[in-house]
């Protein structure tokens, strides 16, 4: 229904304006008496064996919402029904800021694939937390967190501890975002020296709490192999918790999409199938060459269960959906846990081993 019907309708309208009607219908329909049963019913899959312990955390499955979809922590209670094992809201800045011009998020229907330049468009950390405080939902929920576009590269560091502060009595787990390419120079701190001490800072600040939360690094698919391994001595040497891989891509290789095209589109990460190759690469390469010394959260072209499962089979622990769940629509999370409980295997980290990577 979702793909023959709705979303052709939903196509017909620009992203950010049906993204925002959508999450309207949802708020409004979940109102009414019996709903959240009923979707929960549909899409949610209870076992055991999907369970992941992880980070000192129980994931009931190791499917999870992406970063971007719920920025502002206004709807984590009513995609909770949704079958998710997880949901990670921002990503969150220290103050409010409208993000980049519109339009800003593009479609690549040929490719199964979105382009965006959002640039951190959110209300701010204090209003997410405000919306965490009346939290309902017992879903495992991550704060994903970044700085404000004025604030320069060598101050960073303190947007970054305000955001933790201010969420962390109220999500799960934190992802440290230095990998958009939608926020000038952001991408500079995932250079081995500013990241290090940024990482640093906030584990000397999560040392201090009487309950520390699992940090992460969410890192850009671009990375060159030498600068893998810099992430590899930087978790090690800062001893955070794990590594989500990866964020968007600035490449626009093998794209169905005319040149033209991508032209009048602009500037912008790229999210969906066309990431599917190298975010499992990057997976693979990190769990590889650290001999499995840290959890992977993957991330990039998950569209189905055959992708999730290759990603696991690459190293992952955790898999994180987005494009995927715009293009494949609301049951991509249930598909994809019937699949894995098929070919499941336990290992270390909660990741799956997977048997057999051809569905």
């Amino acid at each position: 229904m979702y793909k023959a019907i709705l979303r052709p309708i939903f196509f017909l309208f620009q992203p950010e304006t049906i993204h925002h009607f959508v999450f309207k219908a949802i708020k409004f329909l979940f109102k009414i008496p019996g709903i959240s049963q009923l979707v929960k019913s549909i899409y949610v899959i209870e076992d055991s064996s999907l369970e992941r312990k992880l980070f000192g955390l129980t994931f009931p499955n190791p499917i999870g919402l992406a970063a971007g979809f719920d920025k502002d922590a206004k709807l984590f209670d009513e995609l909770g029904n949704f079958g998710f094992g997880f949901i990670e809201i921002g990503t969150l800045t220290p103050k409010a800021q409208p993000g980049n011009e519109k339009p800003r998020m593009f479609r690549l229907p040929e490719d199964n694939a979105l382009i965006n330049r959002m640039g951190f468009n959110n209300e701010g950390a204090e209003a997410a937390t405000l919306r965490l405080k009346n939290r309902k939902t017992k879903i495992i929920i991550g704060g994903n967190i970044g700085k404000n576009k004025i604030t320069p590269n060598e101050e960073a560091v303190s947007d970054y501890e305000k955001c933790f502060e201010s969420l962390f009595d109220y999500v799960d787990y934190f992802a440290v975002n230095v990998s958009s390419p939608n926020t000038p120079n952001l991408r500079a701190l995932q250079d081995k020296e500013p990241l290090t001490h940024l990482l640093k800072r906030l584990k000397e600040i999560n040392a201090k709490k009487k309950n520390p939360k699992p940090i992460l690094l969410k890192i850009a698919p671009d990375l060159t192999n030498e600068q893998l391994d810099d992430i590899i001595d930087i978790v090690k040497e800062t001893k955070i918790d794990g590594i989500i891989a990866s964020n968007t891509t600035i490449s626009r290789a093998n794209l169905h999409a005319s040149d033209s095209e991508l032209q009048k589109m602009g500037a912008g990460g790229l999210s969906g199938k066309p990431l599917t190759k190298r975010s499992t690469e990057v997976v693979k390469y990190l769990s590889d060459k650290s001999n499995k010394a840290f959890p992977i959260i993957a991330s990039g072209g998950i569209h189905s269960a055959a992708d999730a499962i290759e990603k696991l089979n690459a190293g992952a622990s955790l898999v994180q959906i987005y494009t995927g769940f715009i293009y494949e629509g609301p049951a991509i999370a249930k598909k994809i846990n019937k699949e894995i409980l098929k070919h499941i295997s336990p290992s270390p980290f909660g990741r799956q081993r997977v048997k057999g990577r051809n569905l």
